[in-house]
């Protein structure tokens, strides 16, 4: 069995209570996936994650192939080892990372030829070698190489990408089909991993559904929305999501990429979104940003420097409950690595708050449904 997804609850308005059975955890969803780039959650240690409750990070396929290579992480035992971390693992493609290079990149219909933002050496990514890294790195589910559409995008561009991703989501398919047995053996869990798919095609409501339908009939794990969060206005966001939403089967896990800062997460829990990811809560806590109850602060500005109170009067986060605003102030002054730490701790800390509130609120909420699920999926088979 590579994953079951059960649904517990769900309410009028589309949003939903679930229970998504990894090797590694059960995760409750909906649920917010801390970004591990480089094989850490940036600043914050795993012993700190387990305690802010986080049930499942990310790790990224660029990255880790290029440093310190996905051979060598094999060798030492897959990606779960080789960090500590015993809780549920999804990897990007690498995709979105090859995207974003754009002078460093060729892509054709092969595959991508680019070079390394670290040394300039070049490599070539295809949807097989993109499967190939996953499996070595082992992490419970893998995602489908794709190509994300740039916005803007005018209707050629995005429908040439589009083309490309459902090549490349076929190749990732039958390449992981076929060489699934190799993802690397844990003793108390076997060789298990799952594939989700990539609905892109920017943001033309044609282009996305006809992505939809020819990934559903693919049969993956589960799928993820893409190419979103690249510049577009939020109510492009928001329509993109809603219409992608339905078309998605109801049994399988339904992931939106990227996305988002705290009450657009809430908002996509709520529509019926089971997982999301995004770097906002690390990234803007090493710049001094946190997000409190009370909104968003800067806890660089001058009005800090002496207020002795908690970031987060509502909060119970170990942060909150031992620091100041004046210290937090300080040390980013002084740019004290510790200041982009403690910050990125209470950031997480909101956003997986968030999720266990939504979650609460979603299963007092919810309508009879008949419970729907989703076991030993299409592509162990």
């Amino acid at each position: 069995m590579n994953l079951s997804f059960n649904v517990l609850d769900e309410t009028a308005a589309g949003g939903r209570r679930a229970q998504l059975v990894l090797p590694h955890q059960t995760v409750e969803t909906p649920v917010f996936m801390p970004v591990g780039t480089a094989g850490t959650v940036k600043g914050v240690s795993q012993d700190v994650l387990e305690s802010l409750g986080a049930q499942i990070i990310l790790g990224n396929t660029y990255h880790l192939y290029l440093r310190p290579g996905h051979e060598a992480i094999r060798r030492m035992g897959g990606l779960h080892r080789f960090i500590s971390w015993p809780q549920a693992m999804l990897t990007d493609s690498g995709g979105f990372q090859v995207y974003s290079l754009a002078k460093l990149r060729k892509v054709s219909e092969e595959g991508v030829h680019f070079r390394s933002h670290l040394d300039g050496s070049s490599h070539f990514f295809t949807p097989e070698h993109a499967m190939d890294v996953q499996i070595a790195l082992g992490a419970d589910i893998a995602m489908a190489f794709d190509e994300c559409t740039e916005y803007p995008a005018d209707r050629e561009r995005a429908r040439e990408s589009l083309q490309l991703t459902m090549s490349w989501a076929q190749r990732s398919l039958d390449h992981f089909r076929a060489h699934r047995n190799e993802v690397v053996w844990h003793e108390e869990y076997g060789r298990t991993q799952s594939l989700f798919g990539i609905v892109q095609g920017g943001v033309y409501g044609d282009l996305r559904r006809e992505c939809a339908e020819r990934l559903v009939e693919m049969e993956f794990d589960g799928y993820a929305i893409g190419g979103l969060s690249v510049g577009e206005p939020r109510e492009v966001t928001l329509e993109v999501i809603a219409n992608l939403l339905p078309l998605l089967p109801k049994d399988r896990p339904r992931y939106v990429m990227g996305v988002g800062y705290p009450d657009e997460i809430e908002q996509y829990a709520r529509m019926g979104v089971d997982m999301m990811d995004c770097v906002i809560p690390t990234r803007a806590a090493r710049h001094g940003l946190l997000f409190t109850s009370e909104g968003r602060m800067n806890i660089k500005n001058k009005q800090y420097a002496e207020d002795l109170s908690p970031p987060d009067p509502s909060c119970d986060c170990m942060v909150c409950r031992r620091y100041s605003r004046a210290y937090l102030r300080h040390l980013m002054q002084a740019k004290e690595p510790l200041g982009g730490t403690l910050n990125s701790i209470h950031n997480l800390a909101f956003y997986l708050r968030i999720m266990r509130r939504v979650g609460a609120e979603l299963r007092a909420g919810a309508v009879d449904v008949t419970t729907q699920s989703a076991q030993a999926s299409p592509t162990s088979q």
